[in-house]
């Protein structure tokens, strides 16, 4: 698979929240640079269980569990994120990076829909065009190969004799039993023709 940017901003907590809360966003935000993702993960949904609307937790969150190839559980996480977003840049961000991680576990219909979302929201995100094309790409790639298979399926299924086509063992078997019994009776006739041995034929 082509390789497809995710946005990535550890983004901190706006001072209004409690001070709790942007420690812990901090905390995540110091083991994902340290590439401790399951860590980070378990900080940022610290953050979220205190302050559950909290944009930065909910962003940072995806974005960890996407580089833990959890992609599944990422795409969830930028959805719900993307439902109370109330921005439409910010909201077509976390679109963008819903797309991606659905694209990474082969979910096309939905992350095209996700990169449709997020070009509604921000025609000029060049990321989310590219992406797109690439997931469209991919399912046609698809469509066409599954098209394949089926016709494929359906010829073997439905065989058709060609003039010149090598004959299996089994056919090959028919054919000589049939010739045998056709050279059979063709003998059994020959004897019936033929004089009686022992018994030459009168010459008076």
């Amino acid at each position: 698979m082509r390789p497809v940017l995710i946005y990535i901003m550890l983004v901190l907590g706006i001072p209004v929240f409690s001070q709790n809360v942007n420690q812990l966003i901090g905390k995540g935000n110091e083991a994902y640079r340290q590439q401790q993702y399951d860590k980070a993960v378990t900080a940022y949904r610290k953050a979220l269980q205190a302050e559950p609307r909290n944009r930065a937790a909910f962003f940072n969150l995806g974005n960890a569990l996407f580089k833990n190839k959890e992609y599944e559980e990422a795409a969830g996480v930028f959805r719900e994120a993307a439902e109370l977003a109330d921005d439409s840049k910010w909201k077509s961000r976390l679109l963008y990076n819903q797309g991606v991680a659905l694209t990474w576990q082969k979910s096309l219909e939905e992350s095209i829909a996700a990169y449709k979302q997020a070009l509604r929201l921000n025609p000029s995100d060049t990321l989310a065009r590219e992406n797109l094309q690439r997931a469209l790409n991919e399912q046609q790639q698809q469509q066409r190969k599954e098209d394949q298979n089926q016709k494929k399926e359906h010829q073997e299924d439905h065989p058709r004799q060609q003039p010149g086509k090598v004959l299996n063992k089994q056919q090959v078997e028919q054919l000589l039993k049939a010739l045998e019994e056709q050279e059979k009776k063709l003998h059994d006739r020959k004897m019936k023709k033929a004089p009686a041995s022992g018994q030459p034929e009168k010459d008076w």
